[in-house]
């Protein structure tokens, strides 16, 4: 069982500290442990029951009401929030999904991310939803707190919904730009990758998608075959910025006539000088104004 600091708490759960103080001192939300410097810690249960406190206020509850809730009672009311009845706010179902993906719960989760892609879109969901669901889940795994499994349990239910999402989009025309997607060797984090793809298609490109970790070899087969005008890679995990800069020199060194758009980590890709026709699209809306 991990040990929290209020800090990680507020991280996780998006409630400020001193909010969770209040709630603590006034409605006995939850109960932490001391260390002997009177230092409040915070288990694993502790932050699940935060997470479902923060989903129940979002649908109307008063912490006044659930403060003093088991937690048996509290997931009771969780499952009724499953049947997602009359629920317009997209923000509020981040921490349900949360939850559903640290019990895995894969119905639950489907039925909350099913319900969120009708109502509010594949741009709405993804943006309001699924993006900021996504650096919170990087919070809690480089916290320790939400195992490899449970990270990767979310994402693939994540991947699957987008996949269908793209596969539902009418084929491009023949004759429309080409642009190849991919993620470079050793990068699997797939998802804004995916996303990028559903709007490419949306919009009328030619995307081809390689996937995850693709050999300078596959890639550049894929050039010499395709012909695209554009390229789009992710660098999602950490790395030294003259290695990034050396694998873009290599790539511009066989792709010599079209764009290369980057993505992903916004500390890393900041610190690159880019050379000419390399670009940095920063977010979707970047990435949609290259198409005007």
């Amino acid at each position: 069982m991990n040990s929290l600091t209020i800090s990680q708490l507020a991280q996780f759960s998006g409630i400020k500290a001193h909010t969770i103080r209040i709630w603590e001192q006034r409605y006995r939300a939850l109960t932490p442990n001391r260390t002997e410097g009177n230092t409040r810690t915070y288990s694993d249960l502790d932050l699940k029951r935060l997470l479902n406190i923060v989903s129940l206020l979002d649908s109307g509850y008063k912490i006044s009401e659930l403060g003093s809730l088991e937690d048996e009672k509290l997931s009771a009311l969780i499952g009724e929030l499953y049947n997602l009845e009359d629920k317009e706010n997209p923000h509020q179902f981040i921490s349900q999904l949360i939850s559903a993906g640290m019990e895995f719960n894969e119905a639950a989760f489907q039925k909350i991310l099913s319900h969120c892609f009708v109502h509010f879109g594949v741009f709405g969901t993804y943006k309001n939803v699924i993006y900021p669901l996504l650096n919170r889940v990087g919070l809690l795994w480089s916290a320790d707190v939400l195992p490899p499994a449970q990270e990767h349990f979310m994402c693939n239910l994540i991947r699957q919904k987008l996949a269908a999402a793209i596969d539902d989009l009418p084929v491009p025309e023949e004759g429309s730009k080409k642009w190849i997607l991919f993620l470079p060797e050793d990068e699997y984090h797939e998802i804004g990758l995916l996303f990028a793809h559903y709007v490419l298609k949306r919009n009328g490109v030619q995307a081809f998608y390689l996937g995850a970790s693709v050999p300078l070899s596959t890639l550049q087969l894929a050039i010499d075959n395709i012909k695209p005008e554009c390229l789009l890679l992710f660098f999602v995990h950490h790395n030294f910025p003259d290695n990034v800069l050396s694998y873009l020199s290599v790539i511009r060194g066989s792709f010599t006539q079209g764009m290369i758009y980057i993505s992903g980590n916004e500390k890393l890709i900041s610190q690159l000088n880019l050379e000419n026709k390399i670009q940095w699209l920063r977010n979707i809306d970047d990435l949609e104004n290259t198409l005007v």
